[in-house]
């Protein structure tokens, strides 16, 4: 079992983000590997892997590419080599300066692990940050690998995405294309937390994040205390934790992440230095933020690291691309390209690695990097017409805001004075998907684009659909829940889902066995808000009973046309299990200290009022 849990990390961490190779025949080839330890300027050593071309000379200088990560940059020692290098193989083909580092406290690096390390200001050598360890880094590199043409560039997805995006702030000279991909921003609303609500689907992960190493370490030390799966139906398993406290006392009271979220349920100082967004200013490189429509991990970070280095930076070469992707599916080719189950083009992720990526790196770092890579200013996938499209702004100046009113189960373009309610039982909670294999794996993935109508019907969900649509309806930018409720608890979660209902003779390009096309309700994009958040994320306010009150929280943006004869649907309801954790419905200081003595069922209405509003291409 131990084996087994390895094998999962390293796929979900390490393979997830690399391209399939059968060798590493070209790296050893065409690369001379080093290892050493980069002293930075407080005095901790990281550990770095370089992987220099054979044929680098006086008259053949080369730039560097990094990443700089958590998740190690194993193979170790100087004689093994990794089976590929750099964001794609297009780019290893055109050879750079590769350079791998492993992170503080991680793995051979000294120092002490941070979660989302907070930006320092910067008095003394002393005061060191991501930002500060990534300057420090291309400053030797410079001056001690020779040969080099002075140019440096960093990509990462995921948590090294994160690097990527805080090494933006080293502002270095020679640092002239950053491209962070799956990065967190946020971290109130990535990975763990959507809007501070915690996110249940992670609950295994928590070892990798929350154990500190206590000497130099090449393979994982956490994973003695991974959680083993009992059953195939990874159901069991949240149904027998119980509340987030029990699971808490029972696995990780002595995890120091799994900690610091019990006992910060507000966005206080904590959260609020953990959020990259307040610094990302005066970024004076080339950037391109990447992305996917159905990363369950890591979806507001790419889209609020683009919009704000678009209103902060105006010198920025900035650009953001957003595939059919989940969580860094664009550095794997996988032929044909589906989601869950379903279908969205061939060789997608080629398209972005030959014309995006390697466009992006060879020109700012090969060519003249004081000039535009040409590249459009976003690159984003309709994931309903199925098709790339490109735009000058992002979001696009022509989307016309439209509001969808929510009345007596439709859609419609006029606020009633009408309520729909729902009965909210936080001890029989609506699943969040009828996929129970799923509830077994290690992170979130399936869920964003999956069938939704094992949900209707229920008491606990209300559903709001139009009829079949007359001709294509293309939602392309932000869209916003607008709710008016009210409860007869005094607090409560508010879980919505934008849905693609197909026709009922839905034939699909390409399918899968099994799976029935016809009236399948995709999920487009959801998201969830604890009414306590709705004026503010610092101080939380309970629900008056019974008052009507406005609930307002965005959903994360989307490009996406329902197509004509399709319909489009808004399901409501507030628990979404084993997903999320379950609100108790009673206002409590901490609701991550809730018992079940304190969960409290609810009536809850939706008022006719109540809209989602979205911006609409025309």
């Amino acid at each position: 079992m131990k084996k087994l849990l390895q094998i999962l990390l390293i796929f979900c961490f390490i393979t997830l983000f690399a391209q399939n190779r059968a060798d590493n025949t070209f790296v050893k080839e065409n690369f001379i590997k080093k290892e050493v330890y980069i002293p930075m300027r407080d005095g901790v050593k990281l550990f770095t892997s370089i992987y220099i071309p054979k044929d680098i000379s006086r008259t053949k200088k080369y730039p560097f590419i990094m990443q700089r990560t958590c998740y190690s940059v194993a193979p170790y020692g100087e004689t093994e080599y990794k089976s590929s290098l750099g964001p794609n193989k297009y780019l290893m083909n055109e050879k750079y300066i590769f350079v791998y580092q492993d992170v503080r406290g991680r793995y051979m690096s000294e120092g002490t692990f941070t979660n989302m390390t907070p930006q320092v200001e910067r008095k003394s050598k002393k005061d060191v940050d991501e930002s500060t360890d990534t300057y420090d880094t291309i400053d030797w590199l410079l001056k001690n690998i020779t040969n080099n043409n002075g140019k440096v560039g960093q990509y990462g997805t995921s948590y090294p995405g994160f690097y990527t995006a805080a090494g933006i702030l080293a502002d270095h000279p020679a640092l002239v294309a950053s491209s962070p991909q799956a990065p967190i921003s946020d971290f109130w609303n990535d990975d763990f937390l959507h809007n501070g609500k915690f996110m249940l689907g992670y609950f295994r992960t928590f070892p990798v994040f929350g154990v500190q190493k206590t000497k130099p370490e090449k393979e994982g030390w956490y994973m003695d205390s991974f959680i083993k799966p009992n059953s195939e139906d990874g159901l069991k398993f949240y149904r027998e934790l119980g509340t987030l406290k029990d699971g808490y006392e029972k696995y990780y009271k002595d995890n120091f992440f799994m900690t610091e979220i019990m006992n910060h349920p507000n966005y206080d100082e904590y959260w609020q230095k953990r959020s990259l967004l307040p610094h990302l200013k005066n970024v004076n490189h080339a950037v391109m933020t990447v992305g996917g429509w159905y990363d369950a991990e890591d979806l507001f970070g790419p889209l609020n690291i683009y919009k704000t280095i678009e209103k902060t930076s105006p010198k920025a070469k900035n650009t953001i691309v957003m595939g059919p992707f989940s969580h860094g599916g664009w550095a794997r080719e996988t032929g044909k390209h589906f989601h869950n189950e379903i279908y969205f083009g061939d060789s997608i992720a080629t398209y972005y690695q030959k014309n995006l990526e390697t466009k992006f790196f060879s020109h700012y770092l090969k060519g003249n990097s004081k000039t535009d890579a040409g590249l459009p200013e976003a690159v984003l996938y309709d994931t309903g017409s199925k098709a790339w499209k490109e735009f000058a702004h992002y979001p696009p100046k022509n989307a016309q805001k439209i509001n969808f009113y929510l009345a007596n189960g439709t859609l419609t373009e006029n606020p009633s004075a009408s309520f729909s309610e729902y009965y909210s039982d936080p001890n029989n909670p609506v699943l969040s998907s009828d996929n129970l294999k799923d509830f077994n794996g290690f992170t979130p993935r399936n869920y964003m684009s999956e069938d939704q109508r094992f949900a209707v019907g229920r008491p606990d969900v209300l559903t709001f659909t139009t009829e079949p649509l007359t001709e294509d309806l293309t939602f392309g930018g932000e869209i916003m829940a607008k709710l008016n409720i009210a409860s007869t608890s005094t607090d409560a979660d508010f879980a919505v889902k934008l849905i693609d209902v197909y026709p009922e003779d839905f034939k699909p390009a390409e399918k899968k066995d099994g799976v029935i096309y016809g009236n399948y309700h995709q999920m487009v994009r959801s998201e969830i808000m604890p009414a306590r958040f709705r004026n503010t994320r610092e101080k939380p306010e309970a629900l008056v009973t019974n008052q009507k009150t406005a609930v307002n929280f965005r959903l994360q943006d989307v490009v996406h046309t329902f197509k004509k004869g399709h319909r489009i649907q808004i399901q409501i309801s507030s628990t979404w299990f084993p997903l999320f954790v379950v609100n108790p419905q009673k206002f409590l200081a901490n609701p991550n200290l809730a018992t079940k003595e304190d969960y409290t069922k609810a009536f809850i209405k939706i008022f006719g009022d109540s809209s989602i509003e979205a911006d609409i291409l025309k």
